[in-house]
């Protein structure tokens, strides 16, 4: 994988200042915690996004080593003080959406384009899980997003001002998955699961102290 050409291409003027880590079963869960841990840090990061990135994220790191046919992917991250945005893109070089979606006979027969669309909505999956994963992503973006791509194959889908699109773009041999989110916008992190599980309790338990959490309420 061409991470340089990654950098270049979504990290244009942060190219020296982002976090670069690589993860497959064995460490996926130590990458996503120190990702959101340092995320954590940083006091200016409303705690409803982190809440609601918490899920969406890990969903996404998950998606490479159940879906992709490979057994490890690359995280990228920059966090912007300043500008209060945060940017996170999830890479693989496996199968791509298209082929996966397509060991789902209801989808076998989409075309690369008609895949990347049917990808977030709720519950479409080639079998191996829920479909849940990418459609709070496009929620989570629907609500703090700045912009949202899904990269597969030849195309994008891109999600920018509220407005969708699919076109074409440089060949990528796998997924990517790119988010950049407003950091300073309080949102409601149980929208973004669709009511369906407490996002907020599960990231207040692993990542707030008790101190922390006084300091809350």
């Amino acid at each position: 994988m061409n991470v340089s050409t990654l950098i270049k291409q979504y990290f244009t003027s942060h190219s020296e200042d982002v976090a670069i880590d690589v993860f497959d079963e064995k460490n996926i869960y130590a990458v996503y915690q120190r990702v959101i841990e340092a995320l954590t840090q940083h006091m200016n990061i409303e705690t409803t996004l982190l809440q609601a990135l918490n899920y969406c994220f890990y969903e996404i790191l998950d998606n490479v080593l159940t879906h992709s046919g490979k057994k490890m992917g690359t995280v990228i991250t920059h966090y912007d003080a300043g500008e209060h945005t945060l940017s996170l893109l999830v890479a693989d070089d496996g199968q791509g959406i298209r082929t996966s979606l397509a060991e789902n006979e209801k989808y076998a027969n989409l075309s690369e384009p008609e895949a990347l669309e049917m990808c977030i909505r709720d519950s479409v999956t080639d079998g191996k899980g829920m479909g849940f994963g990418l459609y709070t992503t496009s929620l989570l973006a629907r609500d703090a997003g700045l912009r949202f791509d899904i990269r597969s194959g030849c195309y994008t889908f891109s999600v920018q001002a509220g407005k969708q699109s699919v076109s074409e773009s440089a060949p990528w041999q796998g997924t990517i998955v790119y988010l950049k989110l407003q950091t300073n916008k309080e949102i409601d992190p149980e929208r973004v699961v669709a009511n369906r599980t407490n996002v907020a309790e599960q990231y207040n338990e692993i990542f707030l102290n008790d101190n922390e959490l006084k300091e809350l309420w």
